[in-house]
């Protein structure tokens, strides 16, 4: 179980920070949001995957991605959140 989260942790800083490089502009994010944005993106891109392909039925709907497949998950979260946060953040 420990195991499982350090993993988390890991590809999660990897692929948050990768898609961070990846989105063009500056984010207003801490090293732990970062984090937090891998593994949202690690999910998301699972869930692509599995919409997509359709090929891991046994492991359910929500499941974590690969690193690549996080990695293209991140990007899709961090573009919309720069989308959406950043012009409520304009506006004030």
């Amino acid at each position: 179980m420990l195991g499982l989260i350090i993993s988390l942790i890991i590809v999660g800083l990897i692929a948050g920070a990768l898609a961070r490089l990846i989105i063009p502009g500056k984010q207003h994010m801490s090293i732990l949001m970062t984090i937090v944005l891998g593994i949202v993106g690690s999910f998301v891109g699972g869930l692509l995957g599995f919409l997509i392909f359709q090929h891991d039925a046994t492991d359910g709907f929500f499941q974590p991605a690969g690193i690549i497949g996080s990695i293209i998950g991140a990007v899709i979260v961090l573009f919309l959140y720069t989308r959406f946060a950043g012009r409520g953040a304009n506006r004030r």
